[in-house]
């Protein structure tokens, strides 16, 4: 755990003391309220919540805590009916900055501890190409997990395939109609998604072929050879196909997370036969289900939970009870998040629920919906293709790139040929990532390509330069020891000041993003701190310092803010090239 005591933390400290020298034990405890402020760094409102308890008016009880607190460290001003402005001195915030500098984790605390947290992400399904509707969840699960380690929890990974049930029914009964003899062993994930649409469609207008295709699903989860090596085959075409645009997206998502359906389905009797001994099975038409207190359908009727269908069959709502049992009783996660789209949350409110009623999912087991909304296009619709279908993922992949491209082109020609293209990848595979990352995750969102790879504005592009920017600084600064010394004696110019408080608040937004589970509270954080360095950089000259003194502090600056700018990036899954 880091020992850098930050700004923030100082002022809360001195507070806390005050507090503690001039009110009863019971009020003392109570929180400093410290927040920054536009009239000094901070600001406390302690006084205005605790006059009335203490029997003293708030302003006294200010010019108590005042008198109190030991200010060897800052400036402290009353002002209105009851704030304390408090302003750090020069050499604290720049000891701060040494300190930031000098610890590898720039001060962050590891302050998850070890806590064990499963995160269920990305989804997509075996024989189907990833679309952009898989975006929001591969890429905000992704930024979870990296926050959440980064903190010191101890983070599980699991893609939860869709590679089980009718869907697969439909699919090796087609190719067994439909198809050559070799096709299976041939085939890759293109010709999957277009024979998967042509089976859905024989399926919805020939009775017999889906009463053939359903047999065939029982026919797999019962064992059947034939139909397992057609289903290994579509498993194994899908998941190489998943890795590589994994690898391409910049996501931490390997096979060895895959926790698909099928690995569920030798305890799927299990789960039946526990929920039937313990009395929470009904039969309605020939399924097993599961009726809930407080779950009805519109027309008030009980919505049931179909744990087994009619014809003997498993749909996912066994395996989803089954892979809770399993992450509670096998992986021991004491905290499983499922980054899901928020249409599912009735499924996941009642798989909880029975979950919990079947004691798979204990009271000291956390099960969160981590939801997020919908992408639009320009017009306001959900976002499709010129042709009206989903666009596939790599598609909106590729234009992305090829808007980045277009916009490094006319900033880095002095980029050499290979520097040029991972410097091309970096923005247009990041730009969509931020696009995503930097929208409240419960709010639908509009997906504008041209947009996203600006140089202007709240994107990725912006970020990315910024940090190449204190990179181009560094390096021509490479030969002066000046460039690594904080000298606490410099003056603080305002700019300077802004910045270092800025980058203080590093340690408590990713606390906040891990509390929250939003990441967009990082990207805006992110962006904040740039548009605070563009100001410093325009009114705190570095390689024209006036002094060696000022200018290592200065240097100092830019270093903590590219370490800080790069280290978010990261942590939202986004590269930080050296050279934009």
């Amino acid at each position: 755990m880091s020992e850098v005591v930050g700004a923030k933390a100082q002022v809360d400290a001195a507070m806390a003391a005050a507090m503690a020298r001039v009110l009863p034990r019971d009020l003392a405890a109570g929180d400093p309220l410290v927040r920054r402020s536009g009239r000094a760094d901070f600001q406390s409102n302690a006084a205005l919540g605790l006059a009335k308890k203490s029997g003293l008016a708030p302003r006294d009880l200010a010019q108590s805590l005042l008198a109190a607190l030991d200010n060897s460290d800052f400036e402290v001003e009353l002002s209105g009916p009851g704030f304390l402005n408090i302003t750090l001195a020069d050499a604290t915030l720049w000891s701060i900055v040494a300190a930031r500098l000098a610890d590898e984790r720039m001060g962050v605390a590891e302050s998850l501890d070890g806590a064990r947290t499963l995160v269920d992400y990305s989804g997509p399904n075996i024989a189907k190409q990833l679309h952009v509707g898989h975006i929001r969840s591969t890429v905000i699960g992704d930024a979870l997990v990296r926050v959440l380690a980064y903190l010191g929890a101890d983070v599980a990974r699991a893609n939860h395939f869709g590679d089980w049930g009718t869907s697969f029914g439909k699919l090796i009964q087609y190719l067994a109609e439909h198809g050559e003899p070799d096709l299976v062993e041939s085939v890759d994930l293109d010709t999957l998604d277009e024979l998967y649409k042509a089976a859905q469609k024989q399926f919805t207008t020939d009775p017999e072929f889906a009463d053939r295709a359903r047999a065939c699903v029982v026919a797999l989860q019962s064992g059947d050879e034939a139909a397992l090596a057609a289903w290994r085959r579509l498993v194994e075409v899908s998941t190489a196909a998943f890795e590589q645009l994994y690898q391409r997206l910049g996501v931490l998502l390997t096979r060895e997370d895959a926790a698909s359906e099928s690995f569920y389905n030798p305890w799927l009797d299990e789960i039946v036969a526990e929920l039937d001994a313990k009395g929470l099975l009904t039969e309605s038409d020939g399924a097993r289900c599961v009726f809930l207190d407080g779950f009805e359908n519109a027309e008030g009727e009980p919505f049931p939970l179909i744990v087994r269908k009619s014809d003997g069959g498993y749909g996912y709502v066994a395996t989803d009870l089954a892979a809770v049992r399993y992450r509670v009783t096998e992986l021991k996660a004491t905290r499983i998040l499922y980054v899901i789209d928020a249409r599912q949350a009735l499924h996941l409110q009642m798989v909880f629920a029975t979950a919990r009623k079947a004691g798979w999912l204990p009271d000291e087991v956390e099960a969160v919906h981590v939801p997020f909304g919908t992408i639009l296009g320009t017009d306001g619709r959900p976002f499709k293709s010129r042709s009206g279908e989903t666009p596939r993922l790599k598609e909106l992949l590729d234009a992305a790139v090829a808007g980045a491209r277009t916009v490094v082109e006319e900033k880095s020609a002095e980029l050499l040929p290979e520097e040029f293209e991972h410097v091309v990848q970096a923005a247009g595979i990041g730009a969509v990532k931020y696009a995503d990352l930097s929208n409240a995750r419960v709010k639908d969102y509009v997906f504008d390509p041209e947009r996203m790879v600006s140089l202007t504005g709240n994107t990725s592009v912006y970020l990315q330069y910024a940090h190449a920017r204190t990179c181009s600084v560094l390096g021509k600064l490479r030969t002066e020891p000046a460039a690594t010394i904080v000298d606490p004696s410099v003056p603080i110019h305002r700019a300077e000041r802004a910045l270092i408080l800025a980058l203080d608040e590093f340690g408590a937004v990713l606390a906040d993003v891990a509390e929250t589970l939003e990441p967009h509270r990082l990207c805006t954080y992110l962006f904040e701190l740039a548009k605070t360095f563009s100001d410093f950089w325009q009114n705190c000259p570095v390689i024209k310092a006036d002094d060696a003194a000022q200018r290592g502090n200065r240097a100092a600056l830019v270093r903590l803010t590219g370490r800080t700018l790069a280290q978010g990036l990261d942590l939202l899954g986004i590269e930080a090239p050296r050279r934009l």
